[in-house]
C-alpha cells in the first residue's frame, strides 16, 4: 500500500487521521486509542511511512488493532488463553545439573515466584526437568483472576510478552512494576544463554532471538503507553 496522505493528526477521541480521514482496523472499526500517550506514538508510526506501508515497522499499531478487533470482542476468552501459560510457566521447571545452571536460575527466577506467592498469596509446584506437574487450582485461580481483570489493550500488550518469555508470573511482575523489562527478558532468555555460552551462537538462531526481542520490546512500549 502506497502512503496516500500528507498530514497525520489525533482528534478528540483520540482516533488517528489521515489527512482527517480516520485510520480504521482491518475489521472496519476506527484506531481509537484508550491514552493520549499511545495515540501519539501510534500517530507517529504511521508519520514515519515512506512512500511504502510496512506494518512489520508498526508495532505499535497491530497491537492496537489486535486489541480492537481480536480481544475486545471476546476478552474472556483471550484472557482465558492466556491464563493457561500458567499451566507449565517457564519459571517453574528447573534443571537438575549443571550446578552453575541450577544456581543461575535460582538466582534469575526464585525472586519472581516468590513475589508472586506473596502478592497472590499462592503456592506454585517447582518441577526438576520437563515432566508437567500440575500447580495447584487454587494458584491457577488466583492467575487466571489477575489476568481476566485486564482491559483489551492490556491483554494485548502481555500476549506478546507472555508468549515471548514462557512466563505468566514474569508478565504479571513486570506489568505491576515488580521487574524491569531487562530483567524479565534476561530470566526468559537465560537457558539459550547458557547453552550459547557453551557452544556457541547460532546464525539462524541469533536471527529468531532479535525477531523476539523486537516484539517482545514492542509489547513492552505498548504496556508503557497505557
Amino acid at each position: 500500500m502506497k502512503r496516500f496522505w500528507k498530514e497525520v493528526a489525533v482528534d478528540s477521541d483520540r482516533v488517528v487521521r489521515l489527512d482527517d480521514r480516520p485510520v480504521r482496523t482491518p475489521g472496519r472499526t476506527p484506531l481509537a486509542l484508550p491514552t493520549d500517550a499511545l495515540a501519539a506514538a501510534v500517530a507517529d508510526e504511521w508519520r514515519d511511512v515512506a512512500d511504502m506501508l510496512d506494518p512489520r515497522r508498526m508495532p505499535l499499531t497491530g497491537l492496537a488493532n489486535a486489541a480492537i478487533d481480536r480481544v475486545a470482542p471476546d476478552r474472556a476468552r483471550f484472557a482465558a488463553g492466556l491464563s493457561q501459560y500458567a499451566e507449565s510457566d517457564l519459571l517453574c521447571y528447573r534443571a537438575d545439573t549443571p550446578r552453575e545452571l541450577v544456581e543461575r536460575q535460582a538466582a534469575a527466577w526464585d525472586p519472581l515466584l516468590d513475589w508472586a506467592q506473596t502478592r497472590y498469596d499462592v503456592h506454585f509446584e517447582r518441577v526438576t526437568g520437563i515432566m508437567h506437574r500440575a500447580q495447584p487450582d487454587a494458584t491457577l485461580g488466583r492467575l487466571s483472576e489477575a489476568i481476566a481483570s485486564r482491559d483489551a489493550f492490556t491483554l494485548a500488550a502481555l500476549s506478546p510478552i507472555v508468549s515471548i518469555t514462557g512466563t505468566l508470573i514474569g508478565a504479571l511482575a513486570l506489568l505491576e512494576g515488580a521487574v524491569d523489562a531487562g530483567t524479565l527478558w534476561a530470566a526468559a532468555v537465560l537457558d539459550e544463554d547458557w547453552q550459547a555460552e557453551r557452544w556457541g551462537e547460532d546464525d539462524i538462531a541469533t536471527q529468531a532471538r532479535t525477531a523476539r526481542r523486537r516484539d517482545y520490546d514492542a509489547g513492552v512500549r505498548f504496556l508503557g503507553l497505557l
